[in-house]
């Protein structure tokens, strides 16, 4: 998956879909160059950024206690399907619309914009949502980025904007086998415990890094400006 900051290399090739959630907005110039290229889907307030942006969504969900009514009218005036949920339910716009992609979509590596800032309990449920989906997915803005790593699998990632910090958060109880290079502080075959996510704050030392995990899930952000 290549950003603006850098590019995420897998073993999986799949298409990409990008969802704008209604957390903190984008930069304007980063989100047209995710966008392009991408299919998207809007999740709630995310419509208003498209909106403001003349870039028009494959579809739009939520709720819609926080979109603007006016944008919204956008997107039916467009003829984007928009798929409307009561208020009170269940499960957020955002786990929604992950469910709801796959559907749409069929097999598909998920970009998911908007969701960083604003409330814990979002971003919590966001993260931990997204840790448990079987497939590919990343969180990003141009201050953010989370990816993650799971058993038996190891990521490269090439800069071309060195993050500010890079850390290891266990989403899993324990993950076994962690291992990452050129870091300051490089790991080989090390145990993080989701009690004690200690792995924070680290460095890179070189515009490509590699991480592993044998067992377990891991996150692996990156922050490029506070």
């Amino acid at each position: 998956m290549r950003l603006p900051q850098c590019e995420i290399f897998t073993s999986l090739a799949a298409q990409e879909v990008l969802f704008v959630a209604g957390g903190r907005v984008p930069g304007v110039d980063w989100f047209r160059e995710v966008a392009s290229g991408r299919k998207i889907f809007c999740v709630d307030k995310g419509i208003e950024l498209c909106r403001a942006c003349a870039i028009v969504p494959r579809f739009l969900i939520g709720d819609f206690d926080s979109a603007d009514d006016s944008a919204v009218a956008w997107a039916r005036a467009n003829g984007i399907p928009v798929e409307q949920y009561p208020v009170d339910k269940d499960l957020t716009d955002t786990q929604l619309a992950l469910r709801r992609a796959t559907e749409l979509f069929g097999e598909h590596v998920a970009l998911v914009t908007g969701c960083f800032g604003g409330r814990f309990d979002h971003m919590f449920s966001t993260a931990f949502t997204c840790a448990a989906i079987e497939r590919r997915v990343v969180l990003a803005d141009e201050r953010e980025i989370i990816f993650f790593v799971k058993g038996s699998e190891s990521v490269d990632v090439q800069f071309s904007r060195e993050p500010l910090a890079l850390s290891l958060l266990p989403m899993s109880t324990t993950c076994a086998g962690v291992t990452i290079k050129n870091v300051r502080w490089e790991l080989d075959g090390a145990t993080l415990i989701q009690a004690l996510p200690y792995a924070v704050s680290n460095r890179v030392t070189d515009d490509r890094i590699s991480v592993g995990v044998e067992r377990g899930t891991l996150a692996v952000y990156f922050c490029f400006d506070e």
